[in-house]
């Protein structure tokens, strides 16, 4: 079967179904076409909040934004195509972990990335995505009136938080990172940037400071969409400082535009574990136990406060 025979099988089982597919931006550009909404974390959590009005949610993405999706949807069942797609980030930030720095910092308030278990973010106080972090760290700090926040799992993006917003950011733990984002180094971007001398660098604030201080744009995934989306006629070259996925939806959409990675092989493995064939399967076998995501209701009832505060917060 070709893959425009199974896109379309897709499609029809869809509907009969009642199901919503939802994908991330990292997921195979066929996956991305056949897909009902198409963003990243914090766009698809909303729209599983707000546009998901089928019995059913795929979702091509990794375990925490399914778990998100099954917390603020209880009533729904959220199936994983791959149930090995989970997020090596997340798994830097345990709770118990957590519950030690609330210990240590008993006063500050817990700023938990969206890229951790239901488990973890039941223990926080607030969620923040990429692509609102900034915010979400100076709405906090407003709200406790503390001079600092507790921040995990990723140390790159609370360093981030922290450069922007001026508030101090305690990493919960230092070494927790994306292993895409924290490979790409200085030696990199000057390859890049002498093979591509007028493009505009665009990177991703899960890099580290070295990397982010040399380019043009910092933001999430759906923000280096629409900078690129929005760039005057006269800027079309782009390089690229994030999961090749993305730059491929940008390349579909924007023919008039030139983009390059910024190191070869940006590819996140978990989230390329998705394929038709699964969704197809997921699609024609939606009582299989295996592929659905459910959060215990202990947990969810927590998680969903800071994930609600977070939504608030945007």
């Amino acid at each position: 079967m070709t893959v425009k025979e199974l896109q379309s099988e897709i499609i029809s089982l869809r509907k009969k179904a009642d199901a919503t597919i939802l994908a991330h931006y990292y997921q195979p550009i066929e996956i991305q076409e056949i897909a009902d909404f198409l963003g990243d974390s914090l766009g698809l959590s909303r729209i599983a909040k707000e546009k998901t009005n089928t019995e059913y949610i795929i979702f091509a993405g990794v375990d925490f934004m399914a778990e998100t999706a099954s917390i603020i949807n209880p009533d729904k069942h959220v199936m994983l195509p791959s149930y090995e797609s989970f997020c090596p980030m997340a798994a830097f930030l345990t709770p118990e972990k957590v519950r030690e720095f609330k210990k240590i910092y008993s006063e500050l308030p817990t700023v938990v990335y969206v890229n951790s278990t239901a488990a973890v973010k039941a223990e926080c106080d607030v969620c923040c995505t990429s692509s609102n972090a900034v915010k979400i760290v100076k709405a906090i700090k407003e709200e406790y009136d503390v001079e600092a926040v507790l921040f995990g799992p990723d140390a790159n993006l609370a360093d981030y938080a922290e450069q922007k917003s001026n508030i101090k950011t305690i990493k919960m733990p230092e070494n927790g990172h994306c292993y895409v984002h924290s490979q790409i180094t200085l030696e990199d971007i000057k390859t890049a940037r002498k093979a591509h001398p007028n493009a505009l660098l665009l990177v991703h604030p899960e890099c580290k400071r070295e990397v982010r201080d040399l380019a043009d744009f910092v933001g999430s995934t759906a923000q280096m969409y629409n900078f690129a989306k929005e760039s005057p006629p006269e800027e079309i070259n782009f390089i690229i400082g994030t999961e090749e996925g993305l730059l491929e939806r940008m390349a579909q959409d924007f023919h008039d535009k030139r983009f390059y990675i910024a190191k070869e092989k940006l590819i996140c493995y978990n989230m390329k574990k998705h394929n038709l064939e699964l969704i197809k399967y997921v699609l024609e076998h939606p009582d299989d136990k295996k592929h659905e995501v459910k959060v215990p209701s202990e947990i969810a009832k927590k998680a969903v406060i800071p994930i609600e505060k977070m939504l608030k917060y945007s």
